[in-house]
């Protein structure tokens, strides 16, 4: 997925080099033609890349182009992506294309949220209704036997890659990918989170990979036949969870969808949670929202708590993701969120944050009436969870 970077080196590698080259011929392109060329040989030098295992290549052309040549940047981005969550395999003679899927799950819960493998019966239940509400008519599909969180996703897109092979493989073969649990990462735990299933689609060239792509489908009519009909089969993954199901689509939109959906639904979860542990309505509750800087405005924090005292109970960060920043007005949608669920003291600080940590245990700081970042603490009574949101 698209990245900020700051870094850059001052020597290439001969690989990383022409990646930047390519990508900029393409940035500088002036028709479609001339797409067509410079996509074609930066698709096929990623493509050898990325089965090499030559990450360092790629990260390196990417940190150079984002300060030389930013619209380069973006398009190399953009390329690797594609071509890490889509290839074309053959099977018995024909070629099909595949693409990497992930289909997101908000979910809260004051216990853990489950990461873990799929019963065998839940996973065809669910490929079953992936496929019938998803995906098009003539697609293939695998899905991996695992719910990930996003700390057991692929870490790189040498590894994205390697994943859509194995999962186009699954496909063509009309099977499922199994995962090695004690290969899987451990995963932090926080009051709310996004769970992923993530599969592949193989289709022949040309025909439609989504439902949405063919003549009588849509977004809005997936969504809902497969939150109706996906979520019965979801249910006994997330006991003692509150859970909503995204619509599921190619792998690095799925997860920025996800990203940008799951701020307010923390924000949200954040207030029912202390509703239900602490009993505070939410008109009872104040919150306070301070913008938090590295080198430029990474994030807000938003410190919930009690509106008679200057306590924080709990908090949430709500990151800037892609080309948000400072002149972009989350502000204003942390606040319409708040506003929604009941919140009625929302308090916004001037103030630049550094982006502090619990020396102790790591859980971001939150700031507080007196614009101080604090610690987030429940209250002794009665007993309540300690994870925090993010």
């Amino acid at each position: 997925m698209k990245r900020t970077r700051f870094g850059k080196r001052d020597r290439l590698s001969r690989d990383a080099a022409e990646l930047q080259r390519l990508a900029t011929g393409l940035s500088e392109s002036g028709g479609k033609l001339e797409d067509a060329h410079w996509e074609a040989q930066l698709a096929e030098a990623l493509d050898t890349l990325l089965k090499n295992g030559a990450e360092d290549d790629i990260n390196a052309a990417l940190d150079q182009l984002f300060e030389a040549n930013p619209r380069g940047h973006d398009e190399l981005a953009d390329m690797v992506e594609s071509r890490a969550e889509s290839q074309r395999l053959e099977r018995d003679g024909a070629a099909f294309d595949i693409q990497l899927f992930a289909a997101p799950v908000l979910a809260w819960s004051r216990f853990s949220i489950p990461a873990s493998p799929l019963p065998k019966a839940t996973l065809q239940a669910v490929a079953v209704q992936l496929g019938a509400h998803a995906f098009g008519r003539e697609a293939r599909l695998a899905v991996a036997d695992f719910l990930f969180s996003p700390d057991q996703l692929p870490r790189s897109f040498c590894d994205t890659w390697q994943l859509t092979r194995q999962l186009g493989n699954a496909a063509l073969a009309g099977g499922h990918l199994t995962i090695d649990p004690s290969s899987v990462a451990e995963t932090n735990h926080f009051l709310s989170d996004v769970r992923y299933l993530v599969g592949a689609i193989a289709v022949p060239p040309g025909k439609a990979p989504f439902r949405w792509n063919e003549k009588d489908g849509d977004k809005a009519s997936a969504l809902k036949e497969w939150i109706k009909q996906g979520s019965p089969n979801l249910e006994p993954l997330l006991t003692g969870c509150t859970w909503e199901p995204l619509l599921p689509d190619a792998y690095h939109a799925a997860c920025r969808n996800a990203d940008r959906l799951s701020r307010p639904y923390s924000l949200k979860a954040a207030v029912a949670f202390l509703q239900a542990t602490v009993n505070l309505a939410p008109a009872d509750l104040r919150a306070v929202v301070g913008p938090c800087y590295d080198r430029r405005m990474e994030e807000y924090r938003v410190g919930l708590g009690p509106t008679t005292g200057d306590e924080v109970y709990h908090g949430i960060v709500w990151p800037l993701l892609g080309a948000e920043d400072e002149a972009t007005d989350a502000a204003g949608e942390i606040e319409a969120v708040l506003r929604e669920v009941g919140v009625k003291e929302v308090v916004f600080l001037d103030h630049r944050f550094p982006m502090e940590f619990c020396d102790d245990c790591g859980a971001p700081m939150f700031p507080n009436s007196e614009a101080e970042l604090v610690h987030a603490e429940m209250p002794e009574q009665p007993a309540a969870s300690s994870h925090v949101l993010h």
